[in-house]
């Protein structure tokens, strides 16, 4: 009988969050109640810095930010802002981390919630993915659906490899 199996990762493309900030830059750039607030998007590895005129303005561009994210299809999830903090001549700015990736600890919830589903399926984890196997395709689709609906997973999940 036939083995049925899919992967659960947690990742992003970076060109398409490039293309995002690029968007929020260009809005940003246009828009009227951005005038003269000299706002800037820093992306230096996984942590994206967002200064403004003031913390209001910086919260602003951080919408503006997961708009634009989001119709790229990137999870509003991959954006974990910090505290907006005044920085010299009164700027305001907000570090936001990338979070994608699935850690260990997160990795071995996602089993417990996995199993929990239903029994009938086997969870391996690999690394930074998760290997779910099953010889039902039904057991597959309700653990997908299991997943997408549950809120409180902090990272984006993405399902490949489908067989």
């Amino acid at each position: 009988m036939p083995e049925f199996s899919f992967d659960v990762v947690s990742e992003f493309n970076p060109a398409e969050l490039t293309n995002a900030l690029d968007q929020a830059r260009r809005e940003v750039g246009t828009r009227y109640d951005f005038k003269d607030s000299h706002t800037v998007y820093d992306h230096t590895g996984s942590v994206i810095a967002i200064e403004s005129a003031s913390e209001d303005r910086a919260k602003a561009a951080l919408q503006v930010l997961r708009e634009k994210a989001a119709r790229r299809q990137l999870s509003p999830k991959l954006f974990q802002a910090g505290e907006p903090k005044t920085v010299g001549k009164g700027r305001g700015q907000i570090e936001v981390q990338l979070n994608a990736g699935i850690t260990d600890e997160l990795a071995r919830d996602l089993r417990k919630r996995i199993q929990n589903v239903t029994p009938k399926v086997q969870v391996r984890i690999q690394g930074d993915q998760l290997r779910v196997v099953s010889k039902d395709k039904d057991s597959l689709q309700l653990v997908i659906k299991a997943l997408r609906e549950a809120e409180d997973i902090p990272v984006p999940l993405q399902f490949t490899n489908y067989r």
